[in-house]
């Protein structure tokens, strides 16, 4: 009953916000609380007001200045990002987030707690070299320091990115400490306070481990470089350009969320802002044009989440991966995720464009199509993008590449007057791109406790064994079980989180059996096999945004349609089928990933997927040239089944039913109107 009462009050909220108009700035922020941890902040006032502008500009200064040259060492950069961040979050982010608790004051705890955070920060700089010279010895302050620490990042995590990771790490703590306590593979010595703490705050392979670094180096000047860009308008302009490339087109405004949330990936790290930024004005174009409330919901969730897969710029988890994997360039990763991206997005177009053919949908009409010389006048915004990929083409390091971004941004600012960016604009980007940082930062933070405790007590390798043990060597079976946990563990916390997670725990174990079961200390795993592996947890731990019960992409664009929440995951996760195929593709199939394959596999490849994902999309839709019953459904998803399983005998198969099918539909397509005349007459 109380769940049905829950489900209710969500539906008539969303009625609330219903509306064939463009949602208001105080709407879009509404939702994005709602469904968005990271943007559930505190409106702080006064004082205080100045104290977090002065923080975050404070810390977008620092990390341009170390990231123009390497001035500090690991523990004291790190340590001082993370002091930054933990020190923001406390003022910004409320302990207690339920409707109708005052988010403008700011508590006594809080300011305690945010100076502690500072003096966390500050430890390792002050201290640096009496913690170098009792390296392995923790003397009390540490401890107290140490433990402090541990406590801030967990609650700031909680805070600031969600309950989910705050529990994993905490319950990986506990298995730290209880090991010997454990049944089976599990078991291990276990670790004394002492040895937690060291490892934890006093080594790199904790806190201050990799998933820091990445978030104090890459994903910082990444946010930037995406914050400089919303203040040319530049998301704004995806939309427009959208429109002018799509909106004409059978079904066009579906067409433009899937094309405008693309590119809007390329300056949003989060599912759930993409679907606000762009779904504010595609959502309600699509319902003026006839779609469902929770198809205009799906298509723009599904669009939204796979911004983070799309080139050149994916989400934080991508830069992440360059360093687990090790020996890669992100170029090497991004070049890898392309086929798989477009495979995605033609999967959602293709879905939509049978709906809107099957409902009878047509495109914009000419009054609803913005200026085009206008808009196609303003094409240069799209340049600093461009640079990106040509500075990362170049060899360019990833950061610099960043930075470069930045400048080239500033640069395009200033071809025209309404894009110019002016001293104002620039503090506000710094500002606004150390806001977006503060959750990434806390995030990769409580990841590292996660990581800290696997390297130390062996653990990754453990599960990797046990679970190739549980699914008796079977590679599909192992894929299987992945799928899920990656699936479990994405919903509610963020993918830079759950990558994290799957990635020590889950890609080993993948990775062990693309090896053939044969992995010691010092096998050299080939880039192909590490890739795959890591690609396949990362795509999971995105769409788990919008895979039901839990689908906050997909709940937000509910927010914004007025449609069910749980019908419009549902529709979203349908959508996204491809998603759910690709990444056994390219496990099973490599040459999707253009490595170690010539151009001719690439082609085929990338041309049977295609075809397969016509098949499959007629087949959901359950519309082709005209309806299909449910049998021509299940046969229709199996040809495409055929040819997306990479096999030479599939595809031959999986051709000759394509062709079939294809013609018998062309045959009949007008059937479905000689039907109508009957039943009216």
């Amino acid at each position: 009953m109380a769940k049905d009462k829950k489900q209710k009050e969500e539906i008539q909220h969303n009625s609330e916000i219903e509306s064939n108009e463009m949602l208001t700035e105080e709407q879009q922020l509404e939702i994005l609380q709602k469904y968005d941890p990271e943007s559930n902040t505190r409106n702080v006032k006064g004082i205080f007001k100045i104290i977090v502008f002065v923080g975050l500009l404070a810390f977008s200064l620092f990390q341009l200045y170390t990231s123009i040259g390497t001035p500090y060492t690991a523990y004291i950069q790190r340590s001082i990002h993370l002091g930054f961040a933990l020190s923001l979050i406390f003022i910004l982010f409320p302990a207690i987030k339920k409707p109708g608790v005052k988010k403008d004051k700011v508590p006594f705890y809080d300011v305690i707690l945010s100076l502690l955070a500072i003096a966390v920060g500050l430890y390792w700089p002050l201290f640096y070299g009496d913690l170098i010279g009792r390296v392995g010895r923790v003397s009390d302050m540490d401890l107290f320091i140490g433990i402090v620490a541990i406590l801030l990042t967990l609650e700031a995590a909680r805070r600031a990115v969600g309950l989910p990771i705050t529990i994993i790490s905490v319950v990986f703590l506990v298995y730290a400490f209880f090991g010997r306590y454990f049944p089976g593979f599990l078991a291990h010595r276990g670790q004394d306070i002492k040895s937690i703490v060291q490892l934890m705050f006093y080594t790199t392979d904790g806190i201050l481990g990799t998933p820091i670094s990445v978030s104090a180096t890459f994903i910082f000047v990444f946010l930037l470089f995406g914050a400089f860009l919303v203040k040319t308008g530049v998301g704004n302009y995806f939309n427009d350009l959208a429109v002018v490339l799509a909106g004409r087109l059978t079904g066009g405004p579906a067409k433009v969320a899937i094309f405008s949330s693309a590119l809007q990936g390329t300056i949003s790290g989060s599912s759930v802002a993409n679907v606000v930024g762009s779904g504010s004005y595609t959502i309600p174009m699509m319902k003026k044009l006839g779609y469902r409330k929770e198809f205009a919901g799906g298509v723009e969730a599904a669009a939204s989440t796979g911004g983070q897969i799309m080139p050149p710029i994916m989400g934080a988890a991508a830069f992440l991966m360059v360093e687990f994997i090790g020996g890669v360039t992100y170029w090497e990763i991004a070049k890898a995720a392309a086929i798989p991206a477009l495979l995605y997005f033609t999967g959602i177009w293709i879905m939509t464009h049978f709906e809107a053919k099957r409902v009878g949908l047509q495109g914009m009409s000419e009054d609803q199509m913005p200026d085009r010389k206008a808009t196609l006048k303003k094409i240069y915004l799209l340049l600093p993008i461009l640079g990106i990929i040509l500075f990362l083409l170049l060899g360019i390091p990833t950061m610099k590449a960043a930075l470069l971004g930045i400048v080239l941004t500033l640069v395009v600012s200033f071809f025209d007057k309404s894009t110019r960016l002016g001293f104002k604009d620039i503090i506000m980007a710094l500002v606004d791109g150390a806001r977006t940082a503060l959750a990434v930062a806390a995030a990769t933070a409580c990841a590292g406790i996660i990581v800290g405790v696997v390297v130390k007590t062996g653990l990754g390798l453990s599960l990797a064994n046990g679970l190739v043990s549980a699914a008796g060597g079977n590679i599909l079976l192992t894929l299987i079980f992945t799928m899920f946990a990656a699936l479990v563990l994405g919903m509610g916390s963020p993918t830079t989180a759950n990558y994290v997670i799957t990635s020590t725990i889950a890609a080993p174990a993948i990775i062990l059996l693309l090896m053939g079961g044969e992995m010691g200390p010092g096998t050299t795993i080939p880039v192909v096999v590490a890739i795959s592996a890591h690609l396949f947890v990362f795509y999971f731990g995105i769409i788990a945004d919008i895979t039901p019960p839990v689908a906050l992409a997909a709940f937000a664009a509910s927010g914004i349609s007025g449609g069910d929440p749980i019908k419009t995951g549902v529709v979203s996760a349908k959508l996204a089928i491809a998603a759910f195929i690709i990444p056994y593709m390219f496990v099973f199939n490599p040459a999707m990933l253009m490595i170690d394959a010539s151009f001719l596999e690439i082609i085929w490849v990338v041309f049977t997927a295609i075809v397969g994902m016509i098949a499959i999309g007629a087949g959901m839709i359950g519309y082709w040239y005209r309806k299909c019953n449910w049998i021509e459904r299940i046969i229709t998803v199996g040809t495409g089944l055929l040819l997306i399983y990479p096999e030479t005998i599939t595809d031959i198969v999986g051709l000759i039913l394509f062709v079939i099918l294809w013609a018998i539909q062309w045959k009949t397509k007008g059937d479905d109107d000689k039907k109508k005349v009957a039943v009216a007459s």
